[in-house]
């Protein structure tokens, strides 16, 4: 049978654990070719590319840290002539660190804005410039982007703030070139950025379906803006959270 994404090509931006190995996961079980960053985590990466071939699919780990906006652009350019191209880029990669505003680190702060800002902007330079009419670029945001929801997040907010208006403004410039632009707001979920238990019994709490987000439920939302289905979806930032904002 056919998949829905049968012949196109993706790059995930971190996707060799947590939401973006999800992600990659679910573009290549629709049928895509995918390639993927990693900074640190080589031995989760090969494991990850050698599961999905096994499986069937196609898929490469590239070595790229986001904070590095150039070798990031030469990652993307990298898997675009591996595939002959480019159709989806997903930035997925993401840190989040939290302190008093009194005692942040503004290192940390550039850091975080680097990775989470900065390489949205230089990852989506880079991949345009290989993508024809019908390319989707996605973002994982955060629903921090509405609602800090607890102190110390005031610089993590303000980085996923800014990628919901940078994906109206991208949706924009790329418009006329049929290129959809559109971001992802997760919730609480599940994934190795946030393991703690007794902060999973807090947010429990706080979700109107009683319970924690999946990475594979947020890598399903992806998969339909990636599809021909969301062809009509653009600079939108997309909330699933299980009821956190509700």
């Amino acid at each position: 049978m056919t998949k829905p994404l049968d012949g196109k090509t993706a790059l995930v931006t971190g996707g060799s654990r947590g939401i973006g190995a999800a992600i990659v996961r679910r573009l290549a079980e629709d049928g895509a070719a995918v390639a993927f960053t990693y900074a640190s985590s080589k031995e989760k990466a090969e494991a990850l590319a050698a599961r999905i071939e096994a499986e069937g699919g196609k898929a490469i780990a590239i070595q790229a840290d986001s904070a590095d906006a150039a070798a990031l652009q030469a990652a993307i350019d990298q898997a675009a002539r591996h595939f002959d191209g480019l159709d989806i880029l997903v930035n997925n990669a993401g840190i989040l660190m939290r302190s008093p505003i009194d005692t942040f680190s503004l290192d940390d702060f550039d850091r975080m804005f680097a990775i989470n800002v900065k390489a949205v902007f230089a990852g989506t330079q880079a991949a345009a410039r290989h993508m024809q009419s019908g390319g989707r670029i996605i973002t994982v945001g955060s629903v921090t982007a509405e609602r800090s929801g607890f102190p110390g997040a005031s610089v993590y907010s303000m980085t996923k703030g800014a990628v919901a208006a940078m994906t109206r403004g991208l949706a924009r410039d790329l418009g006329t070139r049929g290129i959809t632009v559109n971001a992802i707001q997760p919730g609480p979920t599940a994934t190795d950025m946030n393991s703690d238990p007794g902060s999973h019994e807090v947010l429990q709490g706080l979700m109107a379906l009683g319970r924690l987000g999946e990475d594979r439920e947020i890598a399903s939302l992806a998969a339909y803006l990636a599809s021909p289905e969301a062809s009509f979806v653009t600079g939108a930032s997309l909330t699933i959270d299980g009821g956190y904002l509700a």
